[in-house]
């Protein structure tokens, strides 16, 4: 829905009009108050004006009645702000089981992205509209900030741990998409476009690039040539480590009696640093450290994917991974670089190449 306010852009989410209106209803609460505010300060100047030197103002005397209607309107109208922002809060931040989950790492400066069939993009986002959609984001280097203001959404990018974002778009269109945290010298080139499409195109669209790698393959690979299968086997079954299978949205107990649920966190954690959680029953750390400089924040996205795979029982959304080689066989279409092109990972809208890990900020 086009906004007929200049310069507001689209409505374009389920979260739109509860956002809208919130915002709204606090610009009018404050015009309202400033005009009543500002409106008594004269009538009082003029009407309570001292009008000779000897005048003596008249005493006044409190008033149970107006001291009550002071204190409660303002009480009930913080508390409707309250009620009001906490419901929209929750709804964009209680993530459904049902979504489609993407993948997304920002990186100085762009955004790569990639869908559970395997398509990658950077700096662009295909989705349907009418299907809730999951981010799970992380970021190589500094903190970014995914936002996409037609969808009034937002969230925080943070290194060393992921951030989940979701929403339903609800009519195709290209919308912006932005970095909304200063990132460094090209934060404003940090940007790029959401794509909403109709079911059926969005459909045809991942099938036109459906011979790229999925996810849960690139997972997989990635689990047996690091020698992950040595200690939790060749399908995550356990061994010498915790087992795997089934592992994902569980309650894992710790040495030490702690529990904790087996989320995106925990598992970047005990890859990353495998001696800070130590499941119970497995105290010889037999856990590799050099994970933590071989493998990029993307990688361990897929080893996730891998791991998430591993849950049968696992609610897996509207789209589900596809196996590690796929053939469009309806078209016979093959993927950009089967044609030439570039590969995603080679297309760098960072102008003055990587950021050297030296050169990072912590």
């Amino acid at each position: 829905m086009q906004s007929w306010i200049p310069f507001m852009p689209d409505k374009a989410s389920t979260f739109a009009d509860t956002v809208d209106g919130l915002y709204f209803y606090l610009v009018g609460l404050t015009a309202f108050f400033a005009l009543l505010i500002s409106f008594t300060i004269v009538f009082f100047v003029i009407k309570y004006r001292r009008r000779s030197a000897t005048e003596i103002p008249r005493p006044i005397a409190g008033s149970l009645k107006l001291e009550t209607l002071w204190s409660v309107i303002p009480f009930l109208i913080a508390m409707s702000i309250f009620v009001w922002g906490a419901r929209a809060y929750f709804q964009q931040y209680h993530m459904p089981n049902d979504a489609m989950e993407i993948y997304v790492v920002g990186k100085q400066w762009m955004w790569k992205i990639q869908h559970p069939t395997g398509q990658r993009e950077i700096n662009e986002l295909h989705i349907p509209a009418g299907r809730k959609i999951k981010l799970i984001m992380t970021t190589e280097d500094v903190i970014h900030d995914f936002f996409v203001p037609a969808f009034r959404t937002k969230a925080d990018v943070v290194p060393g741990r992921y951030t989940t974002l979701w929403f339903e778009a609800t009519k195709p269109g290209k919308y912006h998409l932005f970095c909304a945290e200063y990132c460094g010298t090209n934060h404003s080139a940090m940007g790029g476009w959401v794509y909403v499409m109709e079911p059926t195109e969005f459909d045809q669209w991942l099938a036109g690039g459906a011979n790229q790698e999925s996810p849960v393959a690139a997972g997989q690979k990635l689990f047996q040539s690091q020698g992950c299968t040595s200690c939790h086997g060749v399908n995550g079954e356990g061994g010498k480590g915790p087992p795997l299978v089934g592992v994902f949205g569980s309650q894992v107990k710790l040495e030490g009696g702690q529990t904790v649920t087996a989320d995106e966190d925990y598992i970047h954690n005990s890859i990353r640093s495998p001696q800070s959680q130590i499941v119970e029953g497995f105290r010889q750390p037999l856990m590799p450290t050099y994970f933590k400089e071989q493998l990029t924040e993307e990688h361990l996205l897929q080893i996730m994917a891998f791991i998430k795979s591993l849950s049968p029982t696992r609610t897996q959304g509207a789209q589900t991974a596809a196996p590690a080689t796929q053939n469009n066989k309806m078209t016979g279409t093959t993927s950009p670089e089967g044609q030439g092109a570039k590969s995603p990972d080679a297309q760098r809208s960072n102008p003055i190449g990587s950021t050297p890990p030296s050169k990072r900020l912590p």
